[in-house]
C-alpha cells in the first residue's frame, strides 16, 4: 500500500512539474506542490528541522562541558530567493546540500514565502 501511494504521488507531482506553466488549469497549485515539498522532497523532510510552518525550531538541545546548547534550524520564510537557493545547492551551515531541481526549489520557495507573509 505504501508504494503504492508513493509511486501515485510521484505521478501527480511529475504531471504538475511537466505542466507549471498552466498554474490555474491543473488539479494541484503551486502552493500545493511546494508544501508537498517541504513535507517531503525524496524522502528529506525540511519540516523536521524548520518546523511545521518554515519559522524557527529547535532541533536538539544537549549539554557541552556542563553548560546547555540549543541546536536551533532558523526562520526560512523571510530569506532571499538567492541565499534559500544557495543553501540548498551548497548547503549552510549544519543544513546539507539538496539535489532539487531549479522548478522544484521555486516552487519550494514560492510557498515558504506564501507563508512568511500570513499575519
Amino acid at each position: 500500500m505504501i508504494n503504492y501511494v508513493r509511486n501515485y504521488s510521484f505521478l501527480i507531482i511529475t504531471a504538475f512539474v511537466l505542466n507549471l506553466e498552466a498554474k490555474d488549469s491543473f488539479f494541484i497549485t503551486r502552493e500545493e506542490y511546494g508544501r508537498m515539498l517541504y513535507k517531503e522532497p525524496r524522502g528529506i523532510s525540511c519540516n523536521l528541522c524548520h518546523g511545521p510552518s518554515g519559522e524557527s525550531n529547535l532541533i536538539v538541545s544537549y549539554k557541552h562541558k556542563g553548560l546547555r546548547k540549543d541546536l536551533v534550524a532558523p526562520r526560512i520564510t523571510n530569506v532571499s530567493k538567492d541565499r534559500f537557493t544557495k543553501a540548498i545547492k551548497h548547503g549552510y551551515s549544519i543544513m546539507p546540500k539538496y539535489e532539487l531541481t531549479d522548478n522544484e526549489i521555486e516552487v519550494l520557495y514560492f510557498y515558504l514565502s506564501s507563508l512568511g507573509e500570513q499575519p
